[in-house]
């Protein structure tokens, strides 16, 4: 029988500091036919177990797109022993990696519409993989706008991508940091993304939001975009902080009768109306 717990083994091409404690990965499948097993499943908005030998295994999204099929990429906060030892690693050091798990951003039912990305801080890195999957299919979709924010202007991640997504004719970009923090030479926007979101009036008509942030963030956006007519099914976000095994069998990731490692993490806010609060 196959052990459904086998990682892949992935060699680690590149290691790039996004913002202080964040770190990107680049990894390389070590078995070809491994990786095309991976890309013949993998779909945006999927998430993945990464795993060093002798430290453990922790759960985030894979950060690259599957329009890009040489490669996966994950992003990620040190925030315990395991991903700390992840930001340890060195170029052409091997990791365990397995999945991918979880359903998806449906994408094909969004062609013809506009969409409108909403991330706070690390909260980035999920949305990074849909904005990538949607760049590369660009013929797909309307206008495509990207609003961001950050605590201070060191904690924005992705730095040299937001700058090339704002060269971009074909989208627009909305960057923006909390009140109070340095903004020397900063010459974006200054608030928090619930206000700048209201500043920036949000066209509800034919357009999908997409939410990924901190639960505060999420908790004042929705309101926004509802001020607007955004309807519940016309909303995403992805519950990915929830995963645990990755295959529903610790029960550490349900909300109620529903395990997020198999139903979700994506999720729309009709969905979610009906989780209790502690989703």
């Amino acid at each position: 029988m196959e052990n459904i717990y086998k990682p892949y083994l992935m060699t680690v091409e590149s290691t790039r500091d996004e913002a202080p404690g964040v770190t990107t990965l680049k990894l390389k499948f070590q078995n070809d036919e491994e990786r095309k097993t991976f890309f013949s499943k993998y779909k945006v908005g999927q998430f993945g177990e990464y795993s060093l030998f002798g430290a453990g295994e922790c759960t985030f999204c894979v950060a690259s797109p599957p329009t890009r099929q040489d490669y996966i990429e994950c992003t990620f906060r040190k925030a315990g022993r395991v991903t700390g030892a992840l930001q340890e690693v060195n170029v052409g050091d091997t990791i365990g990696f397995r999945g991918p798990y979880g359903n998806w951003f449906p994408l094909e039912q969004w062609k013809g519409k506009n969409l409108l990305f909403i991330a706070g801080g690390i909260a980035l890195p999920p949305m990074r993989a849909v904005i990538w999957n949607c760049l590369d299919l660009r013929d797909w979709f309307k206008d495509i706008t990207i609003l961001y924010g950050a605590r201070t202007v060191p904690d924005l991640v992705y730095k040299q991508e937001l700058a090339e997504w704002t060269a971009r004719p074909d989208v627009k970009v909305v960057q923006t940091v909390d009140p109070g923090c340095d903004v020397t030479d900063w010459k974006c926007q200054i608030g928090f993304v619930p206000t700048v979101l209201d500043q920036i009036t949000p066209n509800p008509d034919s357009t999908i939001a997409l939410i990924c942030g901190p639960p505060i963030m999420i908790k004042f956006t929705f309101p926004v975009l509802k001020k607007y007519k955004f309807e519940d099914k016309d909303i995403y976000t992805t519950l990915e902080n929830r995963m645990k095994c990755g295959l529903g069998k610790c029960g550490r990731c349900n909300v109620a009768n529903v395990y997020v490692c198999k139903e979700g993490p994506v999720f729309t806010f009709t969905q979610l109306a009906k989780l209790p609060p502690e989703y």
